[in-house]
This record gives C-alpha cells, structure tokens and sequence, in this order.
C-alpha cells in the first residue's frame, strides 16, 4: 500500500485522538509541564512535548520517577486530571478539518477507530467535549487494554484484530514519533500529523508521509 497513491481506500482508518481528532496537546502538555515542575523536576512545554507527547501516562510516571529517583507523589495523577479537566472543558475543539475527513470516511463506508494512549475515560470525554463520539461508537482502544503501550505495535494490532482487518490493509494518521513508530512496527501505512511536532520528527520515526492540513489526507485515502 502506498501511503501517497493509494488506488482504493483503506480497509481501517485509525486514529490517534491527542492532537490528531481533538486539539488538545497543547493543552494537555502545558498542564504536564506544570505538574511535573511542581513534583520537582522543572519541565517546559516544549521539553514536555519533546519527551512525554505520545506515551501512556503510566509510561511519562516512571521516566518522571526514574529522573526524581523517587515515586511521585499521591496527587500527582489527581492534580494533572483535574487541572487538565478543567482545561479541557473550557477550550477543547477538534483539529481544525478533521470532522469532514470523517464525513468523507462515512461516505465512502470506510470503518474508523481510535488508538489512543490515554485512559479509556480520558478518550471518551474528549471525543464527547468535540462531538466526535458517533464516528466511532464502540471502536475506541486505550493503551490500557494491551500489555505495552506506543511505540510498541500493541495497541494498533489490537485494534486492527477488533475490526477484524489485515494490519497491512490499515492506514494509521499519528502526531508523534511514538506513535509513528509504533504503527510502523504494526506493518501499517503512516500518515504524520505534523502540528507541534516538527515535520522532521515524523519523518525520522519512519512516517510514510508527513502532512500540515487534514484537507491533504481525504486525497492520500483515495476518498
């Protein structure tokens, strides 16, 4: 399958939900940054975005833990969640383009998901917050269901198994290089999102493509 001219459309779309459907990386990282920083370990966005962008939350906890030489402490995931929340319920919007990318998937009968690195519950409100619920219905995979999160190919295996499609039938539109490379080790077809990853980044992790405008990828799907 070429990722730039595809002859037909893919038999799965999957995607990642931070910074891919929902706006939210920006958000999310300026807040990590904060609560890292205050455990301790003084965190910019960019180094947050730099070095956590793409991974499970339990995963960016022991890199936090490995650096302090400590456990963080107790409120450290209630802090980041309900600082994020709140956050999240006042600015949240999906990316800019995405929702008729997906009308164009449901038009050409295309099946969706997410695989997304957050916790089940983290997804499902975003996807509610930006009204993207109904694309997906019950097509929604956390890295919590698998045994090793992005950028091992766990997580995309896993949702192209629950589809029910080859994994070489699946394209896969990602904004980090744990992303990338996890869905690149899952034998997929690549689409990089580049919004505050440098396009650079992508490439390097081994994206079949790198684009800066979702209105790019209904032509790359042959849509």
């Amino acid at each position: 399958m070429s990722a730039t001219f595809l002859t037909e459309p893919p038999k799965l779309v999957i995607f990642d939900c931070d910074g891919v459907l929902v706006d939210s990386e920006t958000l999310a990282n300026q807040v990590f940054a904060q609560v890292v920083t205050a455990e301790g370990l003084p965190t910019t966005f960019e180094e947050s975005v730099a070095r956590y962008m793409g991974r499970s939350l339990a995963d960016a906890i022991a890199d936090i833990e490995a650096a302090l030489g400590r456990p963080v402490g107790d409120s450290f995931v209630a802090d980041y969640d309900r600082q994020l929340h709140a956050r999240l319920r006042s600015e949240l919007v999906a990316v800019a383009g995405v929702r008729q990318l997906l009308d164009a998937l449901v038009t050409a009968n295309v099946p969706r998901c997410v695989a997304s690195s957050g916790r089940p519950q983290e997804i499902a409100l975003r996807l509610e917050l930006t009204g993207l619920t109904e694309y997906f219905g019950r097509h929604v995979y956390s890295a919590t269901m698998v045994a090793r999160g992005k950028p091992a190919p766990d997580l995309f295996c896993y949702a192209a198994e629950q589809v029910g499609v080859d994994a070489s039938t699946c394209v896969v539109i990602e904004d980090s290089p744990f992303g990338v490379r996890g869905a690149k080790a899952a034998g997929m077809t690549t689409i990089g999102y580049a919004a505050l990853m440098p396009v650079e980044r992508l490439i390097e992790a081994g994206a079949d493509i790198v684009v800066t405008d979702m209105s790019e990828i209904p032509r790359l799907l042959a849509l």
